[in-house]
């Protein structure tokens, strides 16, 4: 008997986050919840072994279970924050995802979560107007007032305050990787355009970011912003790179697994 499909199937949006965000749960919160078990038992053994007479020390391993359960609850508390802000991530690639979808009626193909060199590309969108490699960057909004954020063309401010890593540098460098992509597995050499989506959030440019190569949108703004775009590839080059990068993507998938 054999499996009725032969090719591996293509990622999903947000497949990596899900996939690191079952490594920390199991390889992080699980194992402090273990210990914190495997401390109060022997704390409660020992509570037994007294309440029968038999020869015990309940109160040191008490001690240690306490320690112990303290310990491990701010590395779970920890843990779970950290969980919780990976899954606000993997939601905003998903809903990402799923709107670029729309897309393919339009005469794009859309690609999901490409495996790079220890990092990934969240979407790649390969239309007759270009090559779009699209990053998804999905954060808290405030309860009150303006949830916007200030572009300038080479970095972003959220609420005033300018992220630890500049997610314009990132997507230029992904943009960068992706061209060299398809330029060595194609042997043509396309333009890719670095994009970068904040979900739910309003986009204020300034002056300056006409001048930059990199868009910074809302998600809903990009199929009219790729579709206004002038023309630049052939409808059999668009299936071209998706055939090469689909054959990556499934070739990096089989080797890591």
């Amino acid at each position: 008997m054999r499996s009725p499909i032969k090719r591996k199937p293509l990622r999903n949006p947000g497949d990596s986050l899900t996939e690191y965000i079952q490594d920390v749960l199991f390889d992080r919160v699980f194992l402090y919840l273990i210990l914190a078990l495997f401390a109060v038992s022997l704390a409660f053994m020992e509570w037994i072994r007294w309440y029968f007479n038999s020869p015990t020390s309940p109160k040191l391993l008490s001690l240690l279970a306490v320690m112990v359960v303290l310990i491990a609850t701010y590395k779970i508390r920890r843990e779970l924050r950290y969980v919780s802000q990976l899954k606000l991530g993997r939601d905003g690639e998903m809903a990402v995802g799923q709107f670029l979808e729309s897309l393919r009626g339009r005469g794009a193909q859309v690609l999901h979560d490409l495996p790079g060199e220890g990092f990934n590309v969240d979407h790649v969108v390969i239309h007759p107007s270009g090559i779009y490699a699209i990053e998804t960057k999905t954060f808290s909004k405030p309860d009150r007032g303006e949830a916007k954020i200030l572009f300038d063309g080479e970095s972003v401010e959220i609420l005033g305050k300018r992220p630890e890593r500049n997610p314009v540098v990132q997507a230029r460098a992904i943009a960068k990787w992706l061209q060299g992509l398809v330029r060595s597995s194609t042997g043509k050499n396309f333009e890719v355009r670095p994009v970068v989506v904040f979900p739910g959030w309003f986009i204020q440019p300034t002056a300056e970011a006409k001048h930059s190569n990199v868009w910074v949108l809302n998600p809903k703004a990009l199929p009219s912003f790729i579709e206004n775009s002038k023309p630049q590839i052939s409808e059999s080059d668009v299936h071209l790179i998706k055939t090469h990068l689909s054959m990556y993507a499934r070739s990096a998938l089989a080797t890591k697994r």
